[in-house]
């Protein structure tokens, strides 16, 4: 029997996924849904996302709704399609019950913690700025309200004290198939029984505030780490030098060592170190406004040297 499966899904970390059920002989891909092209770059050129690209390389049948809930035409195009499964992973709206009801079987969703903590648009970012040492991805049954359907398989995945959001979401996005793969299988094969959530340690993982991504030089030396760590060039953690936003990309805590906050102690051969609330954080690598990615030394010598 070969699984039928209408595939939502919009930014890079879902391009694996999509890839690997395309390529097997069990799954028919036989369409993608996907946000609508936008304008990026500084031209604001109209640019498809990801999925869509990989989509159309393969030939692969792609609906763009503004908004699925609101569009019977393209819910009747995907009815006729026949589907057994939905599969949604990153896809960026939110699913009506009569989008819901259009599979054989189910919707199923990947969802980037181990539910029932971090529901929600960040579960990425929140963990690693919470300094959580892991997180996971689950499958599970979507429902109308939001990550709250039963869980089909959960896998825990470890963060190091190094680890930056894209590089967590890499490695999400490469362990993401299988656990798909062997989520449909056995909800077909009955091996699989979806499992409610527990009430315990339900979590929000709400979307990032602007006042949130600016660096506040009185937290821990370890909180400042994890937030650039957190939203690493997505959409950065930053702090204003002479009125020009400096973001910073890479950091390291220096324990033992404290100072005024938000002021220079020291400028090291791989850094600069600056005094906070507890500890002392070393910039390692910023992006000046308007300028490219350089070593946080080299900024501070071009700073002395106008």
């Amino acid at each position: 029997m070969t699984i039928r499966i209408v595939y939502f899904g919009t930014p890079q970390i879902a391009v694996k996924s999509l890839e690997y059920l395309n390529n097997s002989s069990d799954f028919e891909v036989v369409a993608v849904v996907t946000q609508p092209d936008k304008p990026a770059g500084r031209g604001k050129k109209l640019t498809a996302s990801p999925v869509k690209e990989f989509a159309q390389e393969h030939k692969i049948p792609v609906f763009q709704p503004k908004s699925i809930r609101k569009e019977p035409d393209i819910q009747n195009a995907l009815k006729n399609l026949q589907p057994d499964f939905f599969v949604t992973f990153a896809f960026g709206q939110i699913l009506s019950q009569e989008v819901l009801d259009i599979p054989k079987y189910h919707t199923i969703n990947l969802h980037a913690s181990l539910l029932p903590k971090y529901r929600g648009a960040n579960p990425i970012q929140r963990a690693i700025i919470n300094g959580d040492t892991e997180t996971g991805i689950c499958t599970m049954i979507t429902e109308l309200g939001l990550d709250c359907g039963d869980v089909c398989l959960k896998k825990v995945i470890s963060i190091s004290d190094s680890m930056n959001c894209q590089e967590l979401s890499d490695k999400i996005s490469d362990l993401s198939p299988e656990l798909i793969e062997k989520t449909l299988k056995g909800l077909i094969n009955g091996t699989i029984i979806p499992e409610p959530q527990c009430e315990d340690g339900i979590c929000m993982a709400n979307k990032l505030t602007k006042e949130e991504t600016a660096i506040n030089w009185n937290n821990s030396a370890e909180n400042i780490h994890n937030l650039v760590r957190g939203i690493y060039k997505s959409p950065c953690a930053y702090f204003l030098h002479d009125g020009k936003i400096i973001k910073v990309l890479e950091t390291e805590v220096i324990q033992g060592v404290n100072g005024i906050c938000g002021e220079i102690i020291k400028v090291a051969k791989n850094g600069i170190e600056i005094g906070c609330g507890k500890d002392c954080i070393l910039l390692k690598k910023v992006k000046p406004e308007g300028k490219g990615e350089m070593s946080a030394r080299d900024w501070y010598n071009g700073l002395k040297n106008r």
